[in-house]
Formats: C-alpha cells, sequence, structure tokens
C-alpha cells in the first residue's frame, strides 16, 4: 500500500518535474471551472468546489496508487450529495463524507480495493449513464435561464417543474450556454492539450460582462469566492447522526471506490503502468476525510482530469500536487474574478460532462451484449433516474451476483417426477 509518489521520486529529475508542472497547471485550468459547477449542480456553494479540489486532489495524489491520477469533486457525486444536503443539511453532508473516508480507509487497510472487480460492468454502466441523465437536466434550469424556485430533486418532479416554467425561458441565457457548449467542443477537437473549459467560460462570461447581457453570474446569485481556505472543522457527531447518515456515507464510499479504480485502469491503459488498487483506496479515505475536515464535499479520481493530466505530459503525482497548489493559488490571489463566471456556461460545461458520462461510442456494444448484461444495465439504468441511487447500486449489484452465480452453476439438473 505504498504510495506511488514515494516511489517515483527515487529518480526525479528536473526535466520530469517541467513536463508535470505544465500538466498540473494545465489540469487545474480544466479543475477551477468544473469543480465550481459540479458544487452548485450538488446544491453547496461555489468555493467547496475548489476546497474539495486543493484538499481532496492534493491527498489522492500525495497518498494514491497511481502514478497520473488527479482527484477531486465528480460528476458522479452530483445526485446523491444534492439529495443528502436536501434531506440533512450541509452539515449532515459534512458528516457522511467524514464516515465514508473512514469506511474507505478501513477498506483500502483490509486490502478490499480488489473487490470492486466482482461489481458486475453493466451495473457500473447503468447507473454512470442513469448519473449522466440526471445531471444534464439538473443543468437544464441555468442553461435555459428559466425562472423556477426550489426545483424538485426528483427527475420526473422536476422535468414537470421545468415545463411548467417554460414561457420564461431567457434567450440571451441560452444563447451564452450554446456559444460555450460550442467553444469547448471545438476548443477539445482542435487542440486536446489546450484548456478548454477555462478558456470558453472566461471568453463568454467576458461577454456577459461587457455587453451586459441578461445572464447570472456566479456572484449575482452566491456573493463572491472568498480568499483562501476556510478553517479546519470535526461536524457535530452524535449515535442517531451516524446512524441516520450511514447508508448515504456507503453510498460516498462506494462511488469513490469505483470511480477511482475505474479512474485508474483507464490511466494505466494511456501511460502502460501498473497503479495499487489497495493504496489508491486508502487514499480516497484520507482525501475525503480530510474534505470534510474543511468543509468540502466528496471527493475522487476525475477520469477526465486524469486524462488531461497524462495528454498534458503528466507522468507522476507531483502533477496531481501542482494542480491542488495552483488552484489555492488562484483562490487565495483571484477568487473575485471567478465570480464573473456565466452560470449558463457553466451549465453547459456540465451538460457535456454529463453526456461524456455516458459514453455514447460504447452503446452499440451494450446492445450487442448478452441480453442479461443488457437487462441488467437499464434496470440499473431506470432505477438510478427515477428511483435511488443507493437502490440502484444494491439491487443492480444484488441481480448481477446471481446472475454471475447461475451462469457458473450452469443449467440444473433435472427433476424426475416423485412417485405418489
Amino acid at each position: 500500500m505504498k504510495p506511488k509518489l514515494l516511489t517515483t521520486l527515487r529518480d526525479y529529475s528536473p526535466e520530469q518535474f517541467a513536463q508535470d508542472a505544465f500538466a498540473g497547471a494545465t489540469v487545474a485550468m480544466v479543475a477551477i471551472p468544473l469543480s465550481i459547477a459540479i458544487a452548485i449542480a450538488s446544491g453547496a456553494t461555489p468555493a467547496v468546489g475548489l476546497v474539495t479540489a486543493i484538499v481532496g486532489g492534493l491527498l489522492i495524489s500525495a497518498l494514491g496508487g497511481s502514478r497520473v491520477q488527479v482527484g477531486g469533486p465528480t460528476g458522479a457525486f452530483i445526485v446523491v450529495v444534492y439529495s443528502v444536503i436536501a434531506e440533512h443539511g450541509y452539515d449532515g453532508l459534512v458528516l457522511a463524507t467524514l464516515m465514508a473516508g473512514a469506511i474507505l480507509v478501513i477498506a483500502g487497510l483490509l486490502r478490499a480495493g480488489s473487490l470492486v472487480a466482482y461489481v458486475p460492468q453493466p451495473v457500473v454502466n447503468g447507473f454512470t449513464i442513469g448519473i449522466g441523465v440526471i445531471i444534464g437536466t439538473s443543468q437544464l434550469k441555468d442553461f435555459l435561464g428559466l425562472e423556477a424556485e426550489n426545483v424538485p430533486a426528483d427527475f420526473l418532479e422536476k422535468i414537470a417543474a421545468l415545463w411548467a416554467v417554460r414561457d420564461t425561458l431567457n434567450w440571451a441565457a441560452l444563447g451564452v450556454g450554446l456559444v460555450a457548449l460550442i467553444l469547448i467542443v471545438l476548443l477539445r477537437r482542435m487542440s486536446p492539450r489546450v484548456p478548454g473549459p477555462i478558456i470558453a467560460v472566461a471568453v463568454v462570461s467576458t461577454a456577459v460582462f461587457l455587453f451586459g447581457l441578461d445572464a447570472d453570474s456566479v456572484a449575482s446569485r452566491y456573493g463572491e469566492l472568498p480568499r483562501g481556505l476556510p478553517a479546519p472543522a470535526i461536524p457535530e457527531i452524535t449515535l442517531a447522526r451516524l446512524t441516520e447518515l450511514f447508508p448515504s456515507a456507503v453510498v460516498i464510499a462506494f462511488l469513490a471506490a469505483i470511480e477511482s479504480l475505474l479512474s485508474a485502469m483507464v490511466a494505466d491503459r494511456m501511460i502502460e503502468g501498473k497503479h495499487r488498487p489497495n493504496a489508491e483506496v486508502l487514499a480516497q479515505g484520507w482525501a475525503n476525510i480530510g474534505s470534510a475536515l474543511f468543509g468540502g464535499l466528496p471527493a475522487t479520481g476525475a477520469i477526465a482530469r486524469t486524462a488531461t493530466n497524462v495528454r498534458a505530459g503528466g507522468r507522476t503525482p507531483v502533477a496531481g500536487i501542482v494542480h491542488a497548489l495552483i488552484i489555492l493559488l488562484v483562490l487565495l490571489l483571484a477568487g473575485p474574478l471567478a465570480g464573473y463566471m456565466a452560470l449558463p456556461a457553466l451549465a453547459a460545461l456540465l451538460i457535456l460532462t454529463a453526456w461524456n458520462m455516458t459514453e455514447p461510442h460504447k452503446w452499440k456494444s451494450y446492445w450487442q451484449a448478452p441480453a442479461s448484461d443488457r437487462l441488467l444495465l437499464i434496470m440499473t439504468l431506470i432505477l438510478t433516474v427515477v428511483a435511488d441511487l443507493t437502490v440502484a447500486i444494491g439491487v443492480g449489484v444484488a441481480f448481477g451476483l446471481a446472475l454471475r452465480m447461475r451462469e457458473r452453476m450452469g443449467k440444473p439438473p433435472e427433476w424426475d417426477e416423485p412417485e405418489r
């Protein structure tokens, strides 16, 4: 469970540091608008997204089992975080994140990282697509500039509520969102190494400010971002609160483990490396404990940011550490500037993130899979969207393991009709 950082520092060179520093700066420029957007979509304040990227990202890179993993808040947590805040308040989320961190630390010490491989792939695909659908629809209000207060968290009720206020469509906000969306896609295709999200959001937000367009910004809705990190604090802990929040903590821990290990496996293929799963799970645990102590959101390894790191030349955990330190520097020196970010542009960024989460290039292979896999994927997807993430994961894993046992046992023996 030795962190990869210790391994990679043995023969570290100034040339490698230059590559890692450039990669870390590139990822930071992608992570800043995304972290703010994820925090807003989760029902939290924009600042906690940056706090999570700084604290969680630093610990994941410093203690993790992957050479290139970059962590922070991710879209996968939006659904569960939003529901926890709605039910138990933000202090409830902080305690649930702290508990999730403790669960992950225990799982890492028990070397449970390899057990994630037993979660059926169709279940992972199903709830990932479901989360993408929920995230995308959650951004329609800001993307379209609709005037709706207290939009329900439930998917079907949310769609009905947004449809009811369709007459309040803000064409300026829609235009801002569309331009941002197009710019992000074009920049990503023209030059993948360029931090397209921050450039697109900055250009569009500047236009909104200069031309006085009717589109909300981060500052106009939430106020200016603070300069620096909050003081660490331990949330109020009671037995009743622990019992109440335990199911949410388990879901957060499960999502953190799944997403971080999937991201580490993707990174392995990109750099032809091999991560240490138990060290990675342990790092996710400490990262979530650290994030909770600073009032942040759940954190995990992020596939998009990790892939950006690799493409930019990052090859050691130093790149992820640099990424976290640069975000801290931005928060200290230029926090108020982030307040000018236009909310429709951030919504466009999250809509694109949600679309990428569904991995449309794999839909054909999903449909060509065995009928049992298709059924499991669709069932998990539907339960994720219309029911509850906890139910979707629990039912999906149970059904998946049952199907796997049935396949291994083969055809059951034929019964002889007993004589009576």
